[in-house]
């Protein structure tokens, strides 16, 4: 079996090689395709470039080809935009060329080629599943609802911290219940349903399965067979796990949420509007054909990795910069009891009303972006980019990241300065008005979770500096702030432990 393999292996690539000669050469005379790296036949770019497409990698291509470039990566084409102008082109201008989504192996299998909202191709299902995700999850009402659960959720972190006396003396691993707060932050919101604790049963599956979900999908490991399909027999083992895990979590969605949900719904009848969570205005498009089970179990899906995971790492981020800058910590503590009043406790509203707290956000977001990459964007036929052609279905990367922290357009990027956005940049928001500062996106395809991930983060930071001094353990000085970068994300390599000290007594 494996002989055979080999062969078919041996004479796939003989006329992968032939065909691509050919093609790159018909090519050559009809595009006129971005500047980069010289392909080779079959690999194209991949041998010099290897598997690790993160936002640094990246940068440093941008500095040698310029601000837009062309990897051939296999048999997909890469470009890559890192001007604030590309940027532009590419998610407003040209915002409906460039609307669609490109996907991969693994992607395919977890969002089922694209049922969801967010990796599905820009058109009609896409139109429709944003809509049905607007009510329930993407406005201003739904803050309004759910914000005293996330100032209760953000309380109970409090007070467990406070219980806890390790957290005072050797520090505590704070990510792991907050962690837990967010999880409760999002199943209140989606199904009413809250884990009572870091040893909930069925919160300890869920963590699991999301946790496998989040490694195998941000891993580089996959790319090569991606990259070149007729190295795919050589992953499948690998999907195949893929497969197994996107299984296990549709169905525990399915059987402990979504269904224990409809019973809850067709027991009690007809239900007031304002008592109705997210997935029974879900449930009632199903319920009028607009979408399907699938597409119910996919709308979770996106929730449980877009709104917990990366809310989470952008307040560990925050976290972590605030105690590696005290000075900036007690800055924040001073404005809030200025503001507020010492021990007034933090609550939704007053985010808006901290201007240092908001520069303290939007810092973080500049310069320890979540998604530095965004999600990737397609063009589904031949397009033209600042005046180059761009071949159909092309993965188009906008390096968010280097547009927050390219020295040409921040003064000293390299500095966690949150004064920055009181003063030279302080027009500068987080929704996408200035194309040097996209943490969230812009235009069509730009994150719609931003309406809820900025109150939740004010709220849990805001809560942490009033109630606790956040030290480094006993005997670092630092926070180590070493990164682990994926296929999107941008996260914090090692979850620190964080010693927290009542800063004073109210």
């Amino acid at each position: 079996m494996d002989l055979l393999l080999v062969e078919k292996t041996l004479l796939g690539l003989f006329f992968a090689i032939i065909i691509a000669t050919i093609f790159s050469k018909l090519r050559g005379k009809k595009f006129k395709l971005p500047p980069g790296p010289i392909p080779v036949p079959i690999f194209g770019n991949w041998l010099q470039v290897g598997d690790d497409l993160n936002h640094r990698n990246l940068t440093d291509y941008a500095k040698k080809f310029g601000e837009i470039f062309l990897l051939r990566m296999g048999q997909r084409n890469l470009v890559v935009v890192s001007s604030p102008d590309h940027a532009k082109d590419v998610l407003h201008t040209q915002g409906v060329e460039f609307g669609s989504r490109t996907r991969n192996v693994v992607f395919d299998i977890f969002t089922g080629k694209g049922q969801d909202m967010v990796f599905t191709i820009y058109g009609e299902h896409w139109r429709k599943m944003r809509r049905i995700m607007t009510v329930p999850f993407f406005t201003n009402k739904v803050v309004q609802r759910n914000r005293s659960g996330w100032e209760a959720e953000a309380e109970a972190v409090v007070e467990d911290v406070k219980k806890n006396p390790e957290a005072s003396r050797n520090g505590i691993v704070l990510r792991r219940r907050l962690q837990l707060m967010m999880y409760n932050n999002m199943y209140r919101m989606m199904f009413d349903r809250r884990f009572e604790s870091e040893e909930d049963a069925l919160y300890l599956k869920l963590r699991a399965l999301n946790a496998e979900r989040s490694r195998l999908s941000q891993s580089f490991e996959y790319n090569y067979g991606d990259f070149i399909p007729i190295l795919r027999p050589f992953l499948k083992g690998y999907l195949k796990v893929c497969k197994e895990v996107k299984e296990k979590r549709l169905q525990l969605f399915k059987e402990y949420f979504v269904d224990e949900r409809k019973k809850l719904a067709s027991t009690k009848g007809g239900e007031n509007d304002g008592l109705k969570c997210a997935i029974d205005h879900v449930l009632e498009a199903q319920e009028k054909g607009e979408i399907n089970e699938d597409n119910v179990l996919y709308i979770v899906e996106n929730i449980n990795v877009a709104a917990i995971e990366t809310t989470l790492w952008s307040i560990e981020w925050g976290i972590a910069e605030l105690i590696n800058h005290p000075e900036i910590q007690q800055k924040l503590r001073t404005e809030m009891d200025t503001i507020l009043g010492p021990g007034v406790q933090i609550t939704e509203p007053d985010t808006t009303k901290l201007p240092y707290l908001q520069a303290v956000i939007k810092e973080t977001l500049r310069l320890r972006m979540a998604i530095p990459l965004l999600v990737p964007h397609m063009n589904l036929h031949d397009a033209k980019l600042h005046g180059y052609d761009i071949p159909a279905e092309s993965k188009i990367l906008v390096n968010a990241w280097w547009l927050a922290n390219n020295p040409a357009h921040w003064k000293k990027p390299e500095e966690f300065r949150p004064e920055r956005f009181l003063e030279e940049e302080a027009n500068v928001e987080t929704s996408g008005n200035d194309f040097r500062y996209l943490p969230f996106g812009a235009g069509r395809r730009s994150c719609p979770g931003i309406i809820l991930a900025m109150p939740i983060i004010g709220i849990t930071l805001g809560r942490l500096v009033q109630n606790f001094e956040m030290l480094p353990p006993p005997g670092q000085d630092k926070i180590d702030t070493t990164e682990k970068a994926g296929q999107f994300s941008l996260q914090i390599l090692k979850h620190s432990t964080v010693v927290l000290k009542p800063p004073r007594s109210f």
